[in-house]
């Protein structure tokens, strides 16, 4: 580890790998003769064969990530950043503290318990990305799940190493940053992945079979939504209370435009606030519309339409719907998008007595000329309504490659050198039409955007597609 990017807390109460090795590597050598490692066997994968990874962001969604890497045996995280050293999500679906102290200690206690990583180096710990993107030499790709303010320059910060990526999803804060990076990382020859889970799953390719294979006929109109009202309370904290020991709070800010510490932004409270976050839609749409633009090869719209019940215009709003119009391709018709930020959409008649929309608040409707499928949020398994059709339904053969997951898919394409199912080249497009929504959103307008030029037809419009970068930060 590197001491002086830790702060005292952490350094005496960190295990420390070394010492476990010390204390213990005779003890094992004596029971096992050759360590696994030398011999190989169930389970071990060789160093060479590994992925080595550096996270950026450890907080919430960063520990789940970094669970679900350290289940894959060909995979070793070798160093972690993160602007906190110890954060509460207790109190949020993580269900778990975060930060870099929390972080380390699973990574450590997981390989150092694991006879197949006896070759285990101990992780470096860092405050600043950049420091450990330019300080670690033997990693192989990067990890981002920051805010999404600070989405697109730890990306561009990794493009610029030639680091494979993966991301989280809304991919970037803006249009105009998905569109640089989505440019970039191409130009650099890196393997990319965006992180909406669903993806990488069974259910977003079984819908996409049978929209195509015609189980509802031509689709026309569907309805997307996240339900649950959102946090809108008039203006920012009037409190200044000092940052907590452990938090870099002007890099936490980083490019977004400064304002004193408060609880109220971290460790979860910043996706209330635009200079942070890009609203329900950045964040659940890019799991619950997947399904739409996967299966329909949407691309980019030709105008935006949202409307909004407002409380504080700093922060996203109470509740929005939002309309996309596509326009027809090849021989498929139009199609409206139409999504449901804090509610939900009209009850479907197909759908029977005491059945409730799927998907626990969130969740897609495809509406067919012949019928109506639909698939709760992270595009889970799809379903036709009502059950009975389901069940008159032959469901297609299975053409398209099942990929173990977005975890699995992302490592995979890194060692063969072959696209992730959720690329940049379709995600990044796939965003920028989400986020166009944000845009109409804030301007309350209907926006045609031309995606081509970068230009919008509306002058408030650019200020939320271009953004101006603070404190010195550029991209």
């Amino acid at each position: 580890m590197e001491p002086d990017n830790r702060t005292p807390q952490h350094r005496s109460s960190a295990v420390s790998r070394r010492r476990f090795m010390q204390t213990t590597a005779p003890a094992i050598a004596a029971a096992t003769v050759v360590p696994r490692y030398v011999l190989g066997g169930a389970g071990f994968t060789p160093p060479s064969d590994k992925l080595n990874i550096a996270m950026i962001g450890v907080g919430g969604q960063g520990m789940q990530n970094t669970r679900n890497l350290l289940q894959q045996n060909d995979v070793q995280i070798v160093a972690i950043a993160d602007t906190e050293e110890w954060a509460d999500y207790s109190r949020f679906y993580h269900a778990e503290p975060g930060g870099r102290k929390p972080t380390f200690d699973r990574i450590t206690r997981h390989y150092a318990s694991n006879p197949a990583t006896a070759d285990w180096a101990e992780c470096s710990v860092y405050i600043d990305f950049r420091r450990m993107l330019d300080q670690e030499k033997d990693y192989d790709a990067v990890v981002i799940s920051t805010p999404d303010h600070t989405h697109a320059v730890a990306a561009m910060a990794a493009i610029d190493r030639k680091k494979h990526i993966y991301i989280e999803k809304p991919l970037a804060r803006t249009i105009s940053e998905v569109r640089k990076l989505t440019s970039a990382a191409k130009q650099a020859g890196i393997i990319t992945q965006l992180g909406h889970q669903g993806h990488g799953d069974e259910g977003i390719r079984l819908t996409r079979e049978w929209i195509q294979h015609g189980a509802i006929g031509e689709v026309t109109e569907v309805h997307s939504w996240s339900d649950g009202p959102n946090k809108s309370a008039a203006g920012r904290p009037a409190e200044q209370p000092p940052a907590p020991a452990g938090l870099d709070w002007d890099l936490w800010i980083g490019p977004a435009p400064y304002r004193a510490y408060h609880p109220e932004y971290t460790p979860c409270g910043w996706r209330y606030y635009w200079d942070f976050g890009t609203a329900k839609i950045g964040d659940m749409g890019s799991h619950n519309m997947d399904p739409a633009f996967f299966a329909l090869d949407l691309g980019y719209p030709e105008w935006v339409e949202a409307r909004s019940a407002w409380g504080d215009r700093e922060k996203r709003p109470y509740v929005s719907i939002v309309h996309y119009q596509f326009l027809a391709r090849g021989q498929h018709p139009p199609v409206r998008l139409i999504w449901y930020e804090g509610l939900m959409p009209p009850r479907p008649e197909e759908l029977e007595l005491g059945r409730d929309l799927t998907g626990d608040g969130n969740g897609i409707l495809f509406v067919g000329e012949k019928g109506k499928i639909m698939c709760p949020g992270w595009a889970g398994n799809p379903r036709i309504i009502p059950e009975a059709k389901m069940r008159e339904y032959t469901t297609p053969p299975k053409t398209l490659p099942r990929v173990g997951g977005i975890y699995r898919d992302w490592i995979n394409a890194c060692k063969t050198g072959e696209k992730a199912s959720s690329d940049w080249s379709y995600s990044g497009p796939f965003i920028e039409a989400i986020l166009a929504g944000v845009v109409a959103m804030r301007i309350e307008e209907k926006l045609y955007w031309n995606w081509t030029d970068m230009k919008a037809n509306h002058p408030d419009a650019e200020q939320y597609i271009f953004p101006e970068y603070q404190n010195g930060w550029t991209l």
